[in-house]
């Protein structure tokens, strides 16, 4: 899995081992098992053993653990420095000493969901946390604690939000929330497309199936391409002289722009 810039961010349920290797080769960039809300209670040991039975060394995934005020949490900890542990989840990240005990137990990478209004409160000092490298919204629990109906428009302040924090911070651009819908690859894409016009960089799935339809929708379309290669020619044979294509100027950000969405194609 290649963690570099991700797209796409799998769950598999953590009481599912027989899943993990089947998840691994699905094709999503990064995958996360899920020691929290795919696990019963009462499975939740037995969960954080099968997941450290099955990891190794040459394993590379992400644990959602329990959120900080569970019961759960301390033992999850545990995992953060195991072998095969590219990063850990924080699931109700609302202060960031929960994720300073995240980091000092040895997570390399930490992964906070935004979805609840005291997380999104406090999203600025989140995203500066060490050890943060982008935030997660959990869209569904957001709407859920906020009494929102809705996850288009009514959202739209918050991701807006979401997305100028972590540029404030210097991290990663966020990563969306699932889209429920399992088979019905044109929802997923359609959800992607907007969060990739909103500044997201990547989105979270359920299901295997939604996986292409998410790396679809964070792809430049046919026009854009053609069009970044007209850009990029133009400035090319205007050699730093200011020129104008389809009546409009291109400057400097205008040929950035097109670099990004041609060095896209790379990815």
């Amino acid at each position: 899995m290649a963690l570099s810039i991700p797209r796409s961010y799998l769950f598999v349920p953590g009481n599912r081992p027989d899943r993990f290797d089947k998840a691994c080769r699905a094709g999503a960039d990064v995958v996360i098992i899920d020691l929290e809300d795919a696990v019963p209670f009462a499975e939740k040991a037995a969960a954080r053993a099968a997941i450290i039975a099955w990891l190794t060394a040459k394993k590379s995934v992400f644990i959602r653990i329990n959120s900080a005020e569970s019961e759960w949490f301390r033992d999850d900890l545990a995992l953060c420095r195991l072998p095969g542990v590219a990063g850990i989840v924080l699931p109700k990240a609302e202060r960031v000493e929960d994720i300073a005990l995240v980091a000092a137990a040895g997570a390399a990478i930490i992964l906070p969901l935004i979805e609840s209004a005291q997380a999104f409160w406090n999203v600025h000092a989140i995203a500066q946390a060490p050890g943060v490298h982008r935030l997660l919204f959990g869209s569904i629990d957001f709407q859920l604690d906020l009494g929102i109906d809705g996850d288009n428009e009514e959202l739209l302040y918050f991701r807006s939000q979401l997305v100028l924090a972590s540029r404030i911070a210097g991290i990663a651009a966020p990563v969306d929330g699932v889209s429920t819908a399992i088979d019905e690859p044109e929802s997923v894409q359609t959800d992607t497309v907007r969060a990739r016009r909103l500044g997201f960089g990547a989105k979270l799935c359920i299901h295997p199936k939604q996986i292409a339809s998410v790396h679809a929708g964070f792809s430049p379309g046919r026009e854009d391409i053609a069009w970044a290669r007209r850009v990029l020619e133009a400035a090319a044979l205007a050699d730093g002289a200011a020129v104008a294509l389809d009546g409009k100027m291109i400057d400097r950000p205008v040929i950035l722009k097109a670099e990004k969405i041609l060095n896209a194609l790379d990815q």
